[in-house]
């Protein structure tokens, strides 16, 4: 059984670990080798650098005593991050976390997104609208994405 709880400094480890899975096992069919390395290059976070992710709200997924995703939402509306393992994808638990995102999110009255090319379908069956595609660099790579919309203003 899958349980959603809020993030919690402790937790910095294991979403790491369910990135790093994330970007070089599952999107290895979406993106060249040389973008994953240089997005997901080890699955050790940086305890130098503050943690992103105690600034926003964020949920992970546990099941059976092991981290299975982790979504999280800046207080602005961005979604910033959405990642499960591979072992879970289409079995629910993104969706889980997305649940509990979007309750949180209902004080706001838009949410965005630079969506990658593998979160693309999932948030357009969620009523996400694209806008247009954008280019950012970081790590010496240049990566495309979608800029995305969910207008929540409608109830």
């Amino acid at each position: 059984m899958t349980t959603i709880r809020p993030y919690l400094a402790r937790d910095r480890r294991a979403r790491m670990m369910v990135y790093f899975r994330a970007m070089r096992e599952s999107a290895v069919s979406a993106y060249p080798e040389a973008e994953l390395a240089a997005w997901a290059p080890t699955f050790e976070p940086e305890l130098g650098k503050p943690d992103n992710l105690m600034d926003q709200w964020a949920w992970l997924a546990d099941e059976g005593g092991r981290t299975t995703g982790f979504m999280s939402l800046c207080h602005d509306g961005i979604l910033d991050m959405a990642f499960v393992i591979p072992g879970v994808m289409g079995k629910g638990t993104a969706g889980l976390l997305y649940d509990t995102l979007l309750a949180k999110a209902q004080a706001l009255t838009r949410l965005t997104v630079s969506a990658s090319v593998f979160s693309r379908r999932f948030l357009t069956k969620r009523g996400w609208v694209f806008g247009k595609m954008q280019q950012f660099e970081e790590n010496g790579m240049v990566y495309e994405t979608a800029a995305m919309s969910l207008d929540l203003s409608k109830g």
